[in-house]
């Protein structure tokens, strides 16, 4: 699916290798601009780290690069994950906080790869966090751990099968509430959005967060049939929430998932702009 726009166009939902996803920031670059791609949003998960370098290297591109970050919180039994938009991304507050929740991140992933070895999957830690390097590690590291070492056949099967939100190998073991992630974000100069809101498998949640200071909705997303989409734009017109979208490209990691397979105007872009205005 896309959102097809006969001017400028934006992937509000990309990752690089800073988190889970293949991309270096030059790979990230090149690629959107070969998608035709006028604006992208990097948003890695608990982590800036790559935002600054994909800003240098678009300087000479016609290229516009957002700062942003996908936080991930816990709301009951539930992850939920907070889109933050146009942040600063040098504060050093932010930076602090973030440090923490990596050190979080390595914790999880000890936790979930006892769990797999408690049902019979040999899989030790330095395997997953070889693929994960230096930046924030997460699920789908331990995923391509596990197909890499010939453990398991393939990602889905393994989020199917261990560690999907239900899995027996899963910990949800993050230390943000959603309201926290909110406030975090706005503290930090950045517009909160809600990630994929199918995931949350009950809408009512959104009008929630809503409550708590969320101001938009990735409304545009590749698990979105249309009929959500139409729904989910209804949902934000009736609340008054910026609508995004994006791909959620991780590169080879979900090669699938191509950059720029969703693509919104870039009137979003400058819809989600004001509103960072009007939050000075």
């Amino acid at each position: 699916m896309s959102l097809l726009s006969s001017k400028r166009s934006a992937d509000l939902h990309l990752h690089t290798l800073f988190s889970d996803g293949t991309y270096t920031p030059e790979e990230l670059v090149s690629q959107s601009l070969k998608a035709g791609l006028s604006a992208i949003a990097v948003v890695d998960h608990d982590t800036v780290e790559g935002v600054s370098p994909t800003i240098a290297e678009a300087k000479d591109q016609a290229l516009e690069v957002l700062a942003g970050i996908e936080l991930s919180a816990a709301y009951e039994d539930k992850e939920i994950h907070i889109l933050g938009y146009l942040i600063d991304h040098q504060n050093k507050i932010l930076l602090k906080k973030l440090e923490s929740l990596k050190e979080n991140r390595i914790e999880r992933v000890h936790k979930m790869v006892e769990k797999l070895n408690n049902l019979g999957i040999d899989l030790k830690p330095e395997s997953v966090f070889a693929l994960s390097g230096n930046g924030t590690v997460g699920r789908l590291h331990i995923a391509r751990a596990l197909v890499k070492e010939g453990l398991v056949r393939s990602l889905s099967e393994v989020f199917q099968k261990y560690i999907g939100d239900n899995g027996p190998a899963y910990v949800l073991g993050f230390r943000f509430s959603p309201k926290e992630a909110i406030k975090f974000i706005k503290d930090s100069g950045g517009v909160p959005v809600l990630a994929h809101p199918y995931t949350l498998h009950n809408d009512e949640l959104i009008l929630e967060f809503v409550k708590l200071g969320l101001m938009g909705l990735e409304v545009y997303y590749p698990e979105h049939s249309q009929g959500m989409v139409n729904f989910y734009l209804e949902l934000a017109k009736q609340n008054n929430l910026l609508v995004t979208g994006g791909s959620d490209c991780h590169g080879k990691a979900k090669p699938e998932v191509r950059l720029g397979s969703i693509k919104v105007p870039y009137e979003l872009v400058e819809k989600l702009k004001a509103a960072k205005e009007g939050l000075k």
